[in-house]
């Protein structure tokens, strides 16, 4: 088994067991770090398959995306912050777990040719790997590509219309009335004569 195959089936391994965590993990802290660590190392597996594309892009998006929507969450719930902050050096080892794997990954993926623990690849000096990617996905892959848009799609109209439901007491708007209504409808002029100071003096 060369180099290349024994990382692969390790970071496989690593994934398959911070999905696991993922979901069977009672702390939502727990939950995150252990999400956080399945997606970089799905971003190693790609650069393992000379993707770097996709792999940035999954760090980038999937990544960032998720640990701003966990402070956002923390923010918006009404949490004690002192009690978080008792806390918080229980997450300690866990996070450090979880950050001493990135790290051995990130310098397996990206250093392994400079030890010698991976053959390098040639490329021809025009590759991109972004070029190459266009051109799978809009041409063998397009029709794979337009039906995962699709159902996309489908699951955000759904999200929206599951948030839209119909509650007594809450107030709502019709935009078909909105575009019904005229300029005639909601202003009314009204012209005033103007009145000298003494007038307004005796009405005052």
């Amino acid at each position: 088994m060369d180099f290349t195959s024994l990382v692969f089936y390790l970071f496989s391994a690593i994934l398959v067991v911070a999905g696991l965590r993922v979901v069977t993990a009672r702390n939502p802290v727990h939950s995150a770090l252990a999400l956080v660590l399945a997606f970089f190392t799905g971003a190693c597996l790609w650069m393992l398959l000379e993707a770097e594309f996709l792999a940035i892009t999954l760090v980038l998006v999937y990544v960032g995306a998720v640990m701003v929507l966990f402070l956002f969450v923390v923010m918006m719930l009404d949490i004690n912050i002192e009690e978080m902050r008792r806390g918080f050096w229980d997450y300690l080892p866990l996070a450090a777990l979880v950050a001493v794997l990135m790290a051995i990954e990130m310098i397996t993926v990206l250093a392994g040719e400079r030890f010698g623990l991976a053959p390098p690849s040639p490329k021809p000096a025009d590759y991109s790997n972004t070029r190459e990617l266009g051109l799978l996905i809009y041409t063998d892959y397009v029709y794979a590509f337009e039906l995962a848009a699709v159902i996309l799609l489908v699951a955000i109209v759904a999200a929206i219309a599951l948030t839209l439901r119909r509650r007594p007491g809450r107030k709502s708007v019709d935009p078909a009335e909105q575009v019904k209504v005229r300029r005639a409808d909601r202003v009314r002029l009204v012209s005033l004569k103007p009145q000298k100071a003494e007038a307004r003096e005796e009405e005052a």
